[in-house]
């Protein structure tokens, strides 16, 4: 149902136009001054603004609105003679005018034809920005709405982005979506764990080394700042780095030069960074365990990933892509969930985040045969739905690894195991045949039999 928000300093004009967007099945917010109108922008699909109120006039509100939404239309209402102010308006960005006194039924075509022209743009924009990344993303919620619209106007600007967010809601696509859609697309992408090699590694890894700089150093190796040379460097979990690295970072960012460890030679690059982190920087640099000035030439821009809990209409969504995508890569024909399960999926919630639902969704398909999937396939496959209280445990990684399950290894091979046996019984134990449609060697079909214990005749 489309949202629209009214804003007028008079009531009588308020009412009027609130009875007339109700009746007509709309969502109505109103507000009577500029300033009220922007703290309640959450979720709005259109606004209608007088251009003429005391404080802050529709015009200031709506260059206001535009450095938050260029998508969200604006429909100013202007007193007779105002024609000129108006027209400016429409240069400055607005959707249209109407001059009052107003016609209500051409108030409602306007503004109808205003939604309509917000969803193509927003539908251009996500096929341009899935296009460039070459993939699908799902983000209608206001607030991934937002993100994505921020993300296509800094991209092809030259600053250093962090991205915030709990653990498996996405960072590391907005990463590859910044750099898709700048103009260093054609340039390496480069991503590098920080938390993901001991802290005595994390230089070398970054900046390289030379040979014999320490044991174990055979050659010369460039590291992620020489290979992201043009292009753009994604340091995931930036929060993990040791603070003797954090300075060295800090003079790569600030400087675009780089010394490998063991190197008396400098060497310039030229990288832009995107920092992601699922912890509070500001909080750890004034506690003194992440350098405050690193903080702030990180977050240069700072955006927030919302958890999936706060965007729950995306579930159905995402669920289906993800049955499609799985399905697929899993050889199953025409994998559904049904509207039952997709119920189940989006009154859950999801600690986890994307990923555990990716995770879930991927499990259900592999251990599925294809087809429908209802909501006995949880309890068939053993996975757990969290409880409303579930977002109450502690963040962290051991928490989250109790409630998402088996690994994601334990998750594949549960699933290799289930489609090995399958191709064996529709084969009839017949390994070579079964080898072919499974696309591989008799040799590693051989091996995998052993490996899972298939020896036995398969069963269904």
């Amino acid at each position: 149902m489309n949202r629209v928000l009214l804003v007028d300093d008079e009531p009588g004009i308020l009412f009027t136009l609130k009875e007339v967007f109700v009746d007509r099945g709309y969502e109505v917010e109103t507000a009577r001054s500029g300033k009220e109108a922007l703290e309640k922008l959450e979720a709005i699909d259109a606004v209608v603004t007088d251009l003429s109120m005391p404080g802050m006039s529709g015009l200031e509100l709506l260059q206001q609105i535009r450095e938050r939404d260029e998508s969200l239309p604006v429909v100013l209402l202007t007193a007779h003679g105002s024609e000129r102010v108006a027209v400016n308006a429409i240069k400055a960005g607005a959707y249209d005018y109407l001059t009052k006194p107003f016609d209500i039924d051409e108030i409602f075509m306007v503004v109808e034809r205003a939604l309509e022209t917000r969803k193509l743009r927003i539908t251009a924009r996500h096929l341009s920005a899935e296009q460039s990344l070459g993939r699908r993303i799902i983000g209608d919620s206001p607030p991934m709405r937002r993100l994505l619209e921020t993300v296509r106007r800094i991209a092809n600007r030259d600053i250093t982005v962090l991205v915030t967010g709990e653990t498996g809601t996405g960072k590391e696509l907005i990463g590859s979506l910044l750099h898709a859609q700048s103009h260093r697309a054609k340039k390496p992408l480069v991503r590098f764990n920080c938390a993901a090699i001991p802290s005595e590694l994390a230089e070398a890894e970054l900046f390289g080394h030379a040979k014999g700089a320490f044991t174990g150093a055979m050659g010369t190796r460039r590291g992620f700042f020489a290979e992201a040379n043009g292009g753009t460097l994604v340091l995931d979990e930036v929060g993990e780095l040791p603070l003797n690295v954090q300075a060295k970072l800090l003079r790569a960012i600030h400087e675009g030069e780089i010394q490998p460890v063991g190197s008396g030679r400098v060497e310039r690059v030229d990288v832009r960074i995107v920092a992601c982190t699922n912890r509070n920087l500001r909080e750890d640099a004034a506690q003194g365990t992440f350098r405050q000035d690193l903080y702030y030439r990180l977050a240069v821009v700072e955006l927030h990933l919302p958890s999936l809990r706060q965007r729950k209409e995306e579930i159905p969504p995402l669920a289906q892509e993800f049955a499609r995508s799985y399905g697929h890569k899993f050889g199953l024909d025409d994998v559904r969930l049904s509207p039952a399960l997709l119920e189940q999926l989006q009154h859950s919630e999801w600690p986890g985040n994307v990923r555990q639902l990716e995770n879930t969704i991927a499990r259900l398909t592999a251990l599925s045969t294809g087809g429908l999937l209802d909501v006995g396939v949880l309890s068939e496959s053993g996975t757990l739905m969290t409880s409303p209280d579930t977002h109450l445990v502690e963040e962290d990684e051991a928490a989250r690894g109790m409630l998402d399950g088996p690994s994601l290894r334990e998750q594949v091979e549960a699933f290799e195991r289930n489609i090995i046996a399958r191709a064996l019984l529709v084969c009839r134990g017949n390994q070579s045949e079964a080898a072919r449609r499974l696309g591989t060697s008799r040799v590693t079909l051989i091996d995998k039999i052993k490996k899972y214990k298939l020896t036995e005749e398969p069963t269904s």
